[in-house]
């Protein structure tokens, strides 16, 4: 079963108009920051840029800052008004934190979360990853209220973007990190994510007098539901609730009915998974359906098309299972930001391209086999027959977390960007 995109597909653009920035109030830190600042409206020119990154997630600002690093400009268009208030945590091993080491922003966050288990393993808030990072860019680099409409390379060899309110630009090269429902990949050929047959339920637990719990991963495994909770902070928690379902269900966002539905599914396990969750503020917790996106060689397009390419969840969208989404979309930010500097610095018409085949072809042999091992540690874990469920959890899973290859995927080292820059 096909997942429906959260976002409409793109379209042919077909004449050009004033270009229009628009840029919400609610991005006044950004401002005061100077990563960010409104545009005039109404100048009746089309905006000329070199690199658009389409996407203010973490794949994107992780691949502006690079990029920025390594001294090439960036235009960041990000849809929503601003960065949420609230949100949820994800999980970073060695891998995303070599990453955030090569640009510079690692220590100011280690010192924010807390160390798990004595490796380099930490829950990190998705907001304060993302204005760490949006913090690092130059002043009117990230542009809000930027929603792509549509796209169109053009005669000249240019990509003419129309946003949803009309503007337009012209950008040299084109970089998707708009999300698992990205409309470009789906204008470059690209299935829409499959859905795995299971949901999350996810949140950030708030104790203003200190959490009580040790810095750990505690799983909880039940027959086709499994738990998780991990302190992120002194004062927070991160947790989550994976269930089976026939199908993604009707989306909601109302807190009191997915705080029902995680506390009834844990309501037979240990007391502290419904503190936790009743220790959520509203604003933190969310549900998702699951997908994926399998890259079958020679059948799947390539991560690339022209001088567009894409980017993390944009074009390996992955399970949750291996907590390798947004780590592998930092190591493509990286890998590409050294390709495409590499290939702008050196005033070839050609190379870009080029550029965008070879972190295609590096990047497929890393995040094709993570995204299926991921997937298939997923299904394991969401078995339900009584029977096979207790041999997955008194034999599998104890066998597999003994096994040093089940944290390989994490090993993934570079050179500082700043250094490369000099």
């Amino acid at each position: 079963m096909a997942m429906a995109s959260a976002t409409s597909s793109l379209t042919i653009l077909r004449s050009p108009s004033a270009f229009v920035s628009t840029l919400s109030h609610a991005t006044k830190m950004l401002m005061r920051s100077g990563s960010f600042q409104p545009s005039n409206r109404g100048n009746g020119e089309v905006r000329k840029e070199e690199v658009v990154i389409v996407g203010g997630g973490i794949a994107g600002l992780a691949t502006a800052v690079s990029l920025d690093r390594l001294g090439v400009k960036s235009t960041v268009l990000e849809q929503a008004e601003s960065f949420r208030s609230g949100g949820t945590s994800l999980t970073l091993s060695k891998n995303g934190w070599s990453v955030l080491d090569a640009i510079g922003v690692a220590n100011r966050l280690r010192s924010q979360f807390s160390q798990i288990e004595g490796q380099e393993l930490r829950g990190v808030e998705r907001r304060i990853l993302l204005e760490t990072l949006a913090a690092e860019l130059p002043k009117g680099a990230i542009q809000f209220s930027s929603k792509l409409a549509r796209i169109e390379p053009t005669s000249e060899g240019d990509i003419l973007l129309e946003l949803a309110d009309g503007s337009k630009l012209h950008a040299t090269t084109v970089i998707g990190c708009d999300g698992i429902g990205s409309p470009i990949a789906k204008w470059m050929g690209f299935h829409e994510p499959k859905y795995v047959g299971y949901c999350a339920i996810r949140g950030l637990a708030t104790y203003s007098d200190g959490q009580p719990y040790e810095p750990r991963v505690n799983y909880f495994y039940g027959r086709g539901v499994r738990a998780a909770y991990v302190p992120v902070s002194p004062t927070k928690v991160y947790w989550f609730v994976c269930f089976n379902s026939p199908s993604p269900g009707p989306s909601t966002t109302d807190s009191s009915v997915l705080k029902k539905q995680a506390k009834e599914l844990v309501r037979n396990w240990p007391s502290e998974l419904l503190d936790i969750v009743d220790s959520t503020p509203d604003d933190t917790i969310i549900r998702n359906p699951l997908a994926d996106r399998w890259l079958w060689p020679t059948i799947s397009p390539p991560a690339s098309t022209g001088r567009i390419v894409l980017v993390g969840d944009a074009w390996h969208p992955m399970t949750p299972n291996l907590g390798q989404g947004a780590c592998c979309a930092l190591e493509d930010a990286v890998v590409l930001a050294k390709k495409l500097a590499g290939a702008i610095n050196s005033k070839d018409q050609y190379s870009v391209e080029e550029a965008f085949r070879s972190y295609g072809s590096e990047r497929w042999r890393r995040v094709f086999p993570l995204t299926v091992r991921a997937h298939l540690v997923g299904s394991i874990l969401q078995w339900e027959n009584p029977l096979v469920c207790s041999i997955r959890n008194k034999i599998i899973i104890p066998k597999l977390a003994s096994l040093k290859p089940m944290l390989e995927h994490t090993n993934f080292t570079c050179e500082s960007l700043q250094e490369e820059k000099q």
